[in-house]
């Protein structure tokens, strides 16, 4: 499959929810590089981000074209289509060049019996004995099972394979990066479920870069995973072979690697991912979305006075329209709600009470997960807040800034792509 527009070896999806912030995380990247590893920035913005604060893809691309000019970066960067489908895609085809094709609705809807049939026909490979390079054991199969897999991912797959195509046509082949987005399901995919779909998308034509497949475990948005590292880092593993493997049996393109989907903040994953990286010479994209979002707020309560006071004002409306905020995400959240400090509360704290809450330190007591996670989907409120949100930023730009780069390259790239 013809390739265009490679993605390099290590990327790191980077939110930036008010447009504010590219340069920032930008010399996150640069840290890296002068740190000796090359991580390319994926700017990423869902269309669910856009509507819900009023914003347009296009000032992603000017605010991330900015950042590029000013800091003299030469390496490829990109900006990401979030989670985009049929119904969303039409408003990020101009300004994007990396599209995460999000298929989670048509996952396990049932694909026509023929094209499940012609599909078990073609890959005869599939059924029996499989054997995967570097998985200890191989999979026994039969028709019956790669049937089942079939029908629950074969739609989900073809529905991708529409997308693309009309990406082709309204960008051009090679013109952009495809990413297919497989995580939003209830189950993780085994070595040989992953191999299958991979069979389905080269079949279709998708010259996928990445693909984010369901692993064990919590990934919600903004803490650490929750689950079994052990456990995760041998589905990583796996995942990485089948990948290996299915680039060679099936001409995906070369540099096809795994997505780690509300990858911010899983700390305790971090090391897995970074071995099993190294272990098998492959590349790894990590998504890290909304905590550029929570460093803002963070920069905002240290610098004290009005920015402690915004940060303060928008927990109370944060608090007091819980559910409103909380009912998109409410798959990827878990908030104690006995655990949130009541507004009052809040109000009497100083900047160092509201940052030892809100910043992601586990080593110290006074974190609090379920105000952070409370605060990340919160997000709404700074934007109904306006001009009042974004002057407060340019304000305070220099502390804000420092917070968002130290949390991108001390807590993220540093250990994911570093090992440190």
């Amino acid at each position: 499959m013809s390739e265009g527009l490679v993605l390099p070896k290590f990327s790191v999806g980077v939110g930036d929810r008010f447009a504010h912030q590219a340069k920032a995380q930008l010399a996150a990247c640069i840290k890296a590089g002068e740190a000796g590893v090359e991580v390319v920035p994926v700017w990423n913005k869902s269309n669910r981000e856009h509507t819900i604060i009023g914003t347009d893809p296009n000032q992603t691309r000017k605010a991330a074209d900015a950042a590029v000019k000013e800091l003299g970066w030469d390496k490829p960067y990109f900006l990401d289509a979030d989670h985009i489908n049929f119904k969303t895609v039409d408003r990020f085809i101009e300004p994007c060049d990396f599209f995460t094709m999000d298929v989670a609705d048509e996952i396990g809807k049932a694909a026509k019996p023929e094209d499940v049939d012609a599909f078990v026909a073609r890959h005869p490979e599939l059924v029996g004995t499989v054997t995967i390079p570097r998985i200890a054991e191989p999979f026994k199969t039969d028709v019956a099972f790669v049937k089942g897999v079939a029908n629950k991912f074969l739609a989900a797959v073809q529905d991708a394979g529409k997308i693309y195509r009309y990406l082709v046509e309204k960008k051009g082949a090679g013109k952009f990066v495809p990413e297919i987005s497989m995580d939003e399901t209830d189950f993780p995919q085994t070595p040989v479920e992953l191999l299958i779909i991979l069979a389905a998308i080269a079949d279709e034509q998708i010259p996928i870069q990445t693909i984010a497949p369901k692993f064990t475990g919590r990934f919600n948005k903004g803490v650490d995973y929750v689950g079994d590292v052990a456990q995760f880092t041998k589905e990583f593993e796996e995942d990485l072979a089948a990948i290996a493997f299915a680039v060679k049996r099936y001409g995906l393109p070369a540099n096809l690697k795994l997505s780690v989907h509300s990858g911010s903040d899983k700390f305790s994953i971090y090391s897995a991912i970074y071995n099993a990286v190294k272990k098998f010479d492959a590349g790894v994209h990590l998504k890290t979305a909304g905590t550029t979002w929570l460093e803002e707020l963070i920069g905002l309560a240290e610098a004290g006075g009005d920015g402690l006071a915004i940060a303060k004002e928008v927990y109370r409306e944060a608090y007091a329209h819980s559910d409103e905020l909380r009912g998109p995400y409410a798959t990827v959240i878990d908030i104690d709600d006995a655990k949130l400090p009541k507004p009052e509360e809040v109000d009497g704290w100083t900047s160092k009470q509201f940052t030892d809450a809100l910043r992601h330190d586990q080593s110290n007591p006074a974190y609090n997960p379920s105000f952070r996670q409370l605060l990340h989907v919160g997000f709404k409120i700074a934007a109904k807040m306006g001009d009042k949100y974004l002057k407060a930023l340019e304000a305070n730009e220099e502390i804000v800034a420092k917070n968002v780069t130290t949390n991108l390259f001390d807590r993220h790239i540093s250990p994911v792509f570093l090992g440190k």
